[in-house]
């Protein structure tokens, strides 16, 4: 990983993808606030959403084993994978056993966290992307980029160009979307009815009734689930709902919060096997893949309560500008600069943290209320504490500022030594250049408020009205009088800002 700066500093000089970015992402969150504005309700059911997720990453380790449960006594299989190695390897171990080479997948973000397409790949069994926007990032030999649209980054023309070199060579496709999505239907109808094995991720898991759900918009996923002989599941241990009754709730937020629409063209919603009607097989394969590190932060925990909307993507206005390439996650935009720390480790993605502002709008916006913004501040503390053992410039420069701050005399010679410079610090040298990059120092004044007051009683008339506040300076308590004004005893808390 190049981090966040440098990957961003390449998606701003492309031009085509911010216009891209800012066209899709203007036209998404105006959708998504009038299927909003319908309801009069919204608040309550965010109130509702964070709450049944807040009771079911409280209760987890029982509302799992109760998924597990249910899911056995309905004829599936469950396996724990503590990492995505031990997940992959599942689901290559059960392709195998039924021989299979190939196998067809709903979109799931899960399987990409995991690398489960090139893990397979490994061991000489293709993986085939059903979803259209998948499709497209897979034949491109991309990366997803949205979380709900992973092809945001592509227009029309480009996605054209793209079928007419794979699936739909010697064809002239033009730019009729009906066109180009006819190009990938028929390149999927044949793998629907041959390929043996499926692989899909997993909205929600129900604990009480053992049920799995899968929201999509195209109906491929549907296909997926219902046609092979056998169907495989990932899903992150955090998409656990406790009760049946809880997708009610669900099933209003994430609709209008992803793709605008007041109902999801197509739920599908199963539990285990059953004779004659679906596949003949289901396993269930539960993902850590670090979430149990997650959930042991009390502040960074809210993440895991996210529903995959993407909501926050389109409002943020660092996302619009850098595209999800640029958090080098699929996880991108400010739930990845919270959620991707927390599962790879701060050290492996140190930057993410900085990589969305803290405007809020990406909290107004979440449907189970993540409070992004305070996650974020509190993840980049952490890396801060815990790069002690790192050489940094700005550790460097924080911890001299702290020494200078912490007695009187220190700080008030500091003042006087800042005065040296004429006019305001338009860029501090070396390392700490990084400070003013992106902001100019004010200009520091020539005096400070204690000497302007020490000033100003050295002038006063013996003779003045003892009843005129103004120019009488202030009672000395005892406990000023203790301790000399120049001394490094004298408390810095009471030494006003520089610049007052």
């Amino acid at each position: 990983m190049t981090g966040f700066p440098t990957a961003a500093r390449a998606a701003l000089a492309d031009a085509q993808l911010r216009r891209n970015l800012g066209k899709a992402t203007t036209a998404i969150r105006a959708k998504r606030a009038a299927a909003v504005a319908e309801l009069d309700d919204w608040e309550a059911l965010r109130d509702a959403g964070a709450a049944i997720k807040a009771r079911a990453l409280a209760t987890l380790p029982e509302q799992l084993e109760r998924l597990e449960a249910n899911v056995t006594r309905a004829g599936g299989t469950v396996h724990w994978a503590r990492d995505g190695t031990e997940a992959c390897a599942i689901v290559a171990r059960i392709a195998e056993a039924h021989g299979a080479r190939g196998l067809i997948k709903v979109k799931s973000l899960a399987t990409d966290e995991i690398g489960l397409n090139e893990a397979l790949a490994r061991r000489g069994i293709s993986a085939i992307e059903t979803d259209l926007a998948e499709l497209i990032v897979q034949l491109a030999a991309d990366e997803p980029s949205h979380i709900l649209v992973p092809a945001i980054h592509l227009n029309r023309a480009e996605i054209a160009a793209l079928f007419e070199r794979t699936i739909a060579r010697g064809q002239r496709l033009g730019l009729e979307p009906s066109a180009i999505a006819e190009a990938a239907r028929r390149h999927l109808r044949e793998q629907f009815l041959s390929v043996p094995v499926a692989v899909s991720g997993a909205n929600f898991g129900v604990a009480e009734t053992g049920s799995i759900g899968v929201v999509e918009s195209e109906g491929n996923g549907r296909m997926c689930t219902t046609l092979p002989q056998v169907l495989i599941t990932l899903m992150g241990i955090e998409k656990v709902l406790p009760e049946w009754r809880d997708l009610e709730v669900m099933l209003q937020l994430l609709p209008r919060s992803s793709t605008a629409e007041r109902m999801n063209p197509y739920t599908s919603i199963w539990t285990g096997v059953r004779e004659h009607d679906g596949p003949r097989e289901f396993h269930l394969v539960l993902l850590d893949g670090g979430r149990t590190d997650v959930l042991a932060d009390e502040v960074g925990r809210q993440a895991l309560r996210c529903i995959r909307c993407s909501a926050c993507l389109n409002v943020c206005p660092v996302y619009s500008r850098t595209g999800g390439h640029a958090y080098e996650s699929v996880y991108p935009g400010p739930i990845g600069a919270i959620l991707t720390p927390q599962l790879r480790g701060l050290d492996r993605a140190p930057t993410l943290p900085w990589a969305s502002s803290l405007c809020g709008a990406c909290y107004e916006v979440c449907p189970v209320k993540i409070d992004i913004p305070t996650v974020l501040v509190h993840l980049r503390a952490r890396v801060v504490r815990e790069a002690k053992s790192r050489w940094s410039p700005e550790r460097l420069a924080m911890d001299a500022l702290a020494r200078v701050f912490a007695t009187r005399s220190r700080y008030e010679r500091a003042q006087r030594l800042a005065r040296l410079g004429n006019g305001p610090i338009a860029q501090l040298p070396g390392p700490l250049s990084g400070w003013t990059a992106m902001r100019e120092l004010p200009e520091v004044p020539d005096q400070t408020f204690r000497e302007w007051w020490a000033a100003r009683g050295a002038v006063s008339s013996p003779g003045a009205d003892s009843s005129d506040d103004a120019t009488s300076p202030p009672a000395t308590s005892a406990s000023d009088a203790e301790s000399s004004p120049g001394t490094d005893s004298s408390p810095g808390a009471t030494s006003p800002h520089p610049t007052s």
